[in-house]
C-alpha cells in the first residue's frame, strides 16, 4: 500500500534561491495551464487534456519571453500539469471545488519523479536535478525507495521533503473488540463504551489573538516589509494550531485502531455540513473529516476494519434499548428518556451504541465497508431501521 513519509529539509542559501525559482516556474505553469483550460472551455465547451498542455508547454519554453522556464528541471513542470489534470478530474467528479490560481504567499511545492532524483539509502543522501544534495533530518532508520518526492515550503519558511513509498501492511494483535463511533462538536468523538473524547477547540482558543494579528495585517501597507512580517506571524499561529490538531487526531486514531478490530461510524457529509454558516467554523476546528480519514488509513495499514453506516440513519433519535424512535430531537437536548421502555439516554452515547448495532448488521450483510479506491456500499435507511428493531 502507498504511504507518505515526511522529513524536514535544510537547503543552503544557493539551493534556497534555486528552489524559489523552481517554485515560481511550477506556479507559473499551473496558472498558465489553468487559464488556458478555463478559456477554452468557456469559448467552445472543449476540454484540454494533459497531452495537449504538455505539448504547448514545450512550445512555451522556446519563446523568448518565457525561456527562463528552461533554467529549472522539466519534471516538476510536467508534474504540475498532471496535478492540475487530477484537480479537474476531482472537480468534475464532485470531490473538490474548481481549481484555483496559485499565489506566491501561500504554500509552495515541486514534485519530482524517479528520473529527477536519486536516493542513496545506505548513506541517506537525497539529490535532485539542478538542485543537488539536500540536507535532510532523517527521523526513520529504514527508508524505502520512493516513487516520487515532493519538496514543500510552508508559509512559515520551513522546507520538507514528502516521499510516496510502498509499505507492507502490519498486522497488529487482534483484540476481538468492536466499537461504534459518533462524531460531534461538544465532544469530538463518543464511543459506544461510554467514553468521550474532548474537543480541544484549538482555533477557538486562539481566535482572540488571531483576530488581533489579522487587524494589524489589514493596517499594513501592501508591499511593505512590515506587512510581510505581520503575515508571517499569522502563518506561525496557524501552523501551531494545525500541528496541535494533527497531534491530537493522530493520538485518537492510533488509540482506536490499537484497541478495536472493527470500527463503525457514520458516513458523514462534512462538506455539506460546513455550508451551515453557524457550524462551519466549529466543524473546521474539530476536523471531523480528517479524523475519519486518519482512522481509515491506519486501519487499512494495520489490518483492522472500518465500516460506514448510512448517514441518514436516525442514530440519535432511536432508543438503543428497545428500538423505539422519537419524531423530533433538537440539538440542544443532550439527554432524553424513552417513552416506550423508560430508559434514560445520553444523546451521544446512545447514538454510538446504535451505530455499533446497525454497523454489525450492515457488515453481516456484506455492505458498508470502506475500500481504498472505491466508495462504500451504504446500507439503506429502510434496511438499517428494520434490522435495528
Amino acid at each position: 500500500m502507498k504511504h507518505r513519509l515526511t522529513f524536514r529539509a535544510y537547503p543552503t542559501g544557493d539551493q534556497a534561491i534555486q528552489l524559489a525559482q523552481t517554485f515560481g516556474c511550477v506556479r507559473f505553469v499551473w496558472n498558465w495551464a489553468l487559464r488556458l483550460k478555463s478559456e477554452r472551455f468557456s469559448i467552445d465547451k472543449q476540454k484540454i487534456g494533459y497531452a495537449e498542455t504538455d505539448r504547448r508547454l514545450t512550445q512555451l519554453k522556446k519563446r523568448p519571453q518565457t525561456i527562463w522556464l528552461q533554467d529549472v528541471s522539466c519534471v516538476p513542470l510536467q508534474q504540475s500539469l498532471r496535478d492540475l489534470q487530477t484537480a479537474f478530474a476531482n472537480f468534475f467528479d464532485k470531490r473538490a471545488s474548481y481549481p484555483a490560481f496559485k499565489k506566491k504567499s501561500l504554500r509552495q511545492s515541486a514534485n519530482y519523479t524517479k528520473n529527477a532524483f536519486t536516493l542513496d539509502r545506505a548513506n541517506r543522501i537525497l539529490s535532485f536535478a539542478k538542485i543537488g544534495t539536500l540536507k535532510i533530518r532523517w527521523t526513520r532508520d529504514d527508508i524505502p525507495m520512493p516513487s516520487s518526492v515532493r519538496i514543500v515550503k510552508t508559509t512559515t519558511g520551513k522546507y520538507f521533503v514528502s516521499m510516496v513509498v510502498d509499505v507492507e501492511p502490519i498486522q497488529w494483535p487482534k483484540s476481538n473488540a468492536s466499537v461504534g463511533l459518533d462524531f460531534g462538536l461538544v465532544h469530538l468523538a463518543t464511543l459506544s463504551t461510554g467514553e468521550k473524547i474532548e474537543n480541544i477547540r484549538l482555533a477557538e482558543q486562539e481566535q482572540k489573538r488571531l483576530s488581533m494579528l489579522q487587524r494589524r495585517l489589514a493596517k499594513k501597507q501592501k508591499g511593505s516589509r512590515r506587512r510581510v512580517r505581520a503575515r508571517h506571524r499569522i502563518a506561525i499561529l496557524h501552523e501551531r494550531i494545525r500541528n496541535a490538531r494533527m497531534d491530537a487526531l493522530h493520538k485518537l486514531s492510533t488509540n482506536l485502531v490499537k484497541r478495536f478490530d472493527m470500527i463503525y461510524m457514520e458516513d458523514l457529509n462534512v462538506r455539506g455540513m460546513t455550508k451551515n454558516h453557524r457550524l462551519a467554523r466549529a466543524l473546521s476546528d474539530a476536523a471531523i473529516g480528517l479524523a475519519g480519514r486518519l482512522i481509515e488509513s491506519k486501519a487499512e495499514r494495520y489490518g483492522k476494519t472500518v465500516v460506514h453506516i448510512d448517514r441518514f440513519y436516525p442514530s440519535s433519535k432511536t432508543c438503543s434499548a428497545c428500538g423505539q424512535r422519537i419524531e423530533t430531537l433538537s440539538l440542544s437536548v443532550r439527554e432524553w428518556t424513552c417513552v416506550a421502555c423508560g430508559t434514560g439516554h445520553d444523546r451521544d452515547v446512545n447514538a454510538a451504541k446504535n451505530i455499533l448495532a446497525v454497523g454489525q448488521t450492515v457488515s453481516a450483510h456484506g455492505a458498508g465497508r470502506r475500500t481504498r479506491r472505491g466508495q462504500p456500499q451504504r446500507a439503506t435507511r429502510r434496511r438499517s431501521a428494520n434490522h435495528s428493531r
